[in-house]
């Protein structure tokens, strides 16, 4: 690379090229950094999920979770920043989630302390059965305040809480 077109073959002084580092970043945005980085982790994940010919050895379902996460938690920054790129992002991610699915993945578990557990699916599977889950008058003696449980067709409180991921959502 040469700065100077009388001298083609001359390399670069490390001063013109910090200049031109200097001169790049002056005019790069941390949206599209964003952007960048949310479509080489979409792209890399899709690549390990081995389902490209020829990518079937470098398959790595937590990598493919890892990408999964990282592009959701950074949806709502981009949804302030580049709210016209959105529909094409979450097009992407899910596709990335369908991926992830189809090569055995499962939906990420409850984070530890938030409700589900043990004690969430002993409950779960006690709704599942039949047995009154929360307080009122299918259960008066239960605890006030305790979490009701949804009604048929409704989501339940993981769901409501954004915190379940669900394919597609």
């Amino acid at each position: 690379m040469s700065t100077n077109p009388d001298d083609p073959g001359r390399a670069p002084s490390e001063e013109e090229l910090r200049a031109a580092y200097e001169a790049q970043l002056a005019q790069l945005r941390v949206e599209h950094i964003l952007l960048d980085n949310v479509g080489m982790l979409i792209t890399l994940g899709m690549r390990r999920t081995g389902l490209a010919p020829g990518t079937e050895q470098e398959r790595d379902p937590a990598q493919v979770r890892l990408a999964i996460e990282a592009v959701r938690a950074l949806m709502p920054q981009l949804e302030q920043l580049v709210p016209g790129e959105i529909a094409q992002i979450r097009n992407a991610l899910t596709q990335l989630q369908l991926a992830y699915v189809r090569i055995g993945g499962a939906p990420p578990a409850e984070a530890p302390g938030s409700g589900a557990g043990a004690a969430g699916s002993a409950g779960a599977a006690g709704a599942a059965a039949g047995a009154p889950a929360g307080p009122g008058p299918a259960n008066p003696g239960a605890e006030p305040g305790a979490p009701q449980p949804p009604k048929p067709g409704e989501p339940g409180p993981a769901q409501r809480s954004g915190r379940l991921w669900v394919p597609g959502q």
